[in-house]
């Protein structure tokens, strides 16, 4: 096993250089290069597959921004991003971080770095679980489902 050395996913190795091997997902033909969705770790990739809802590629950071424990950009593989913006046909990312407090700094940094080059930023809607309860909700969890509110489709014609 190595990491992609487009995405920075998990890869099995297929040579005998360990910076020749791309993942399965960058491999696929049929996924949409316009769209990279990037994420701190491999296992947030496996995460977001599951849903079966997303036809783009990623990126893995290999982290989060964390002052505290010294890992800034630097740290990050967000050169390697910038990297690939330049290179492929990139028309919007999505930054799938973690909604805690490293995860927001990283979101927001890369906000900033990407939004001048005049692609499509977005982040994914944070909220309320299906199935779970108001009362049960934080105020922070119950602030966000407001901010990304959504109008209603009625299907009604």
């Amino acid at each position: 096993m190595t990491f992609c050395r487009r995405c920075w996913n998990v890869a099995e190795r297929t040579g005998e250089a360990s910076d020749d091997s791309e993942c399965e997902l960058c491999r696929d033909p049929r996924r949409d290069p316009s769209l990279v969705c990037v994420v701190e770790e491999p296992r947030d990739v496996v995460a977001i597959e599951k849903t079966h809802e997303y036809r783009g590629l990623y990126h893995v950071l290999q982290g989060a921004i964390n002052p505290i424990e010294g890992i800034g950009p630097d740290q990050l593989r967000i050169k390697e991003l910038f990297a690939r913006l330049g290179a492929e046909p990139i028309a919007e990312v999505i930054v799938c971080t973690n909604p805690n407090l490293e995860g927001e700094a990283t979101a927001m940094y890369l906000a900033r770095q990407l939004q001048p080059l005049g692609l499509t930023v977005t982040r994914l809607a944070s909220g309320l679980p299906v199935g779970g309860d108001l009362e049960y909700a934080d105020e922070l969890t119950l602030g966000r489902a407001l901010e990304g509110r959504r109008n209603m489709e009625t299907g009604a014609s």
